[in-house]
């Protein structure tokens, strides 16, 4: 991971450059990165508990994938591959586009696409990304949230807290 390069973005999302992921994470520079919702017909979100071995966040709860978007590389490829590599899911499901959030701290100072797509499961998690997986009612979250979040990474929170301020949307 600390070889892995990806673009540097200004504070418009606009290409400046390329980094390594660690100098970007290190010094708090802007980049890109997606997050992928994955409900149930149940209205239940599919959360994955990042693995212990990961340098940012371990062992908290997470959107249903996530990752960094590659050079070269759309936020809708990202989003695809992500599925594919973290989920096992086919990297041609039917995602829907709902938001970008701005750079911040709260995002780790990334740009973050979000998206959703519904799939009952099952899936093949990746065991070098995700130490498990669960089935969560969106009620529960939300009440998780409003009593602190102990356990969800700063980034969920904020996305979640965005995404439920979208009264039209329903998964």
């Amino acid at each position: 991971m600390e070889h892995e390069r990806l673009n540097e973005v200004d504070e418009k999302d606009q290409v400046i450059g390329t980094r390594s992921r660690d100098e970007l994470h290190r010094l708090g520079l802007r980049h890109r990165a997606v997050h992928i919702l994955v409900f149930n017909s149940r209205n239940e979100l599919f959360l994955q508990k990042r693995s212990a071995n990961k340098d940012i966040n371990p062992g908290l709860w997470d959107t249903s994938a996530a990752g960094h978007v590659d050079l070269g590389e759309s936020y809708d490829e990202a989003a695809q591959r992500e599925l594919s590599e973290e989920l096992g899911l086919d990297d041609s499901l039917p995602l829907q586009t709902i938001f970008k959030l701005p750079s911040s701290p709260e995002t780790g100072w990334e740009f973050i696409q979000v998206y959703t797509v519904n799939h009952e499961g099952p899936f093949q998690l990746n065991a070098d990304e995700i130490t498990e997986g669960q089935w969560i009612p969106t009620t529960e979250l939300d009440d998780w949230i409003q009593q602190g979040g102990r356990g969800l990474t700063l980034s969920f929170q904020s996305l979640w807290q965005t995404f439920q301020q979208m009264k039209s949307y329903k998964p």
